[in-house]
């Protein structure tokens, strides 16, 4: 339907004037009307999005008996583009990764930095029950970004006490930093975190590092709804190498 500002343009020119003239000052309006950017579409200055590749998804619908009391909602759609400072890039692939289970119930521990991220039982480590660790040296100190974590993604599951820390030395004495804690009863003894429980996507769980500086990275988990082995198929750490 034609709009009525330019219904019958033949007719005497004040009326056409005056068509013109409401147009003109319909536009600013038509302007104001328009939509916000989504969150997280545009870089703000100084900064870059994360960009990264994620495997196939391999399940879909609801998960079933997961029982958590702090979990959190799962996103209504795909998760908004995270930014991170301009200059940040992968510091962790191919880097060396130690564990507090030296032999591994199946898989290698290479396998947590060497970017497969699909779920298939070539890409998977599995770590003894009870609280166990991998640890990244990523060879020399950075100012740290983000993380992307993959435990296991082949079916629902919620991981328990994840626990994620940086420090300048292997042995985590100095210059500790805490970047992620979901173990909000402070079961695994690394103190009562207020982060959430997760349920595992081929998203992986996106972690804040809250620009922590440090050469080493730990990750703790003690067991999952569906068993109590850990599993990692990836971690991806982002930031920038220090001088």
């Amino acid at each position: 339907m034609s709009h009525p500002k330019f219904a019958n343009m033949c007719q005497p020119w004040p009326r056409i004037a005056g068509a013109l003239l409401g147009l003109a000052l319909a536009l600013p309006a038509a302007e104001d009307a328009k939509p916000a950017a989504p969150l997280g579409t545009t870089a703000a200055p100084g900064t870059q999005a994360l960009e990264f590749q994620l495997p196939k998804p391999l399940f879909v619908g609801t998960p079933k008996n997961i029982k958590s009391t702090n979990l959190e909602k799962p996103l209504p759609g795909k998760r908004p583009i995270y930014q991170v400072p301009a200059g940040t890039v992968l510091l962790s692939a191919g880097k060396k990764v130690t564990s507090s289970d030296a032999a591994p119930i199946i898989g290698s521990l290479e396998l947590v930095t060497d970017k497969d991220k699909e779920a298939g039982d070539g890409s998977i480590v599995e770590l003894g029950p009870g609280k166990q660790y991998v640890q990244i040296d990523l060879g020399k100190p950075a100012q740290l970004a983000a993380l992307v974590v993959w435990h296991y993604h082949q079916d629902a599951r919620v991981y328990r006490d994840v626990v994620v820390q940086v420090a300048e030395d292997p042995d985590f004495i100095m210059g500790v930093t805490t970047v992620f804690n979901n173990d909000d009863d402070n079961s695994s003894g690394l103190g009562a975190g207020k982060d959430k429980e997760y349920l595992e996507t081929y998203e992986g769980k996106l972690i804040d590092a809250k620009a922590a500086k440090g050469r080493y990275v730990r990750l703790y988990s003690n067991g999952n709804t569906s068993n109590d082995a850990n599993h990692y198929i990836e971690v991806e750490v982002y930031g920038k190498p220090l001088p």
